[in-house]
């Protein structure tokens, strides 16, 4: 395993996540575990009338890179459709599986020394996977 994945910069990230707690009655909820490591991230949304997320609430129990992974994509997803969040989701997915360039997300880049460790990508895939589900989840429930 590539130290070099393991930097103060990612350490920094793991713990600042600035929606740490689930959110009361959301409108879309989505868990997500990693069968490799056991981490998992729950994440919560509420969309604004605009149909963007208004209000993000997360739950994380995973190793260093699922919760730095994790604290971009909470910086990030308010205000964000959620087809903006499937998109990048994808693109995350292709950029792991060296299908593609890094996704169009703040921060993503942070992980290119682990694009050829296949084991931690499951981790830094989690928390985009649950939020991309929950604001889906959340979009479904919303008043036509």
């Amino acid at each position: 395993m590539s130290m070099d994945l393991y930097t103060p910069e990612i350490s920094a990230l793991a713990i600042g996540n600035p929606f740490p707690e689930r959110l009361a009655d959301a409108a879309g909820s989505a868990e997500k575990r990693s069968p490799i490591c056991g981490s998992r991230v729950t994440v919560d949304v509420d969309l604004g009338d605009d149909g963007r997320v208004a209000r993000v609430g997360t739950v994380v129990r995973a190793c260093l890179l699922g919760q730095a992974s994790s604290t971009l994509m909470a910086r990030h997803v308010v205000g964000r459709s959620p087809e903006e969040i499937a998109a990048a989701r994808d693109a995350l997915t292709a950029w792991l599986a060296g299908e593609g360039a890094v996704p169009d997300w703040p921060g993503l880049d942070i992980f290119t020394p682990g694009l050829k460790l296949t084991a931690r990508h499951p981790s830094i895939r989690l928390a985009f996977e649950a939020a991309a589900e929950a604001a889906e989840r959340a979009r479904e429930k919303a008043p036509a």
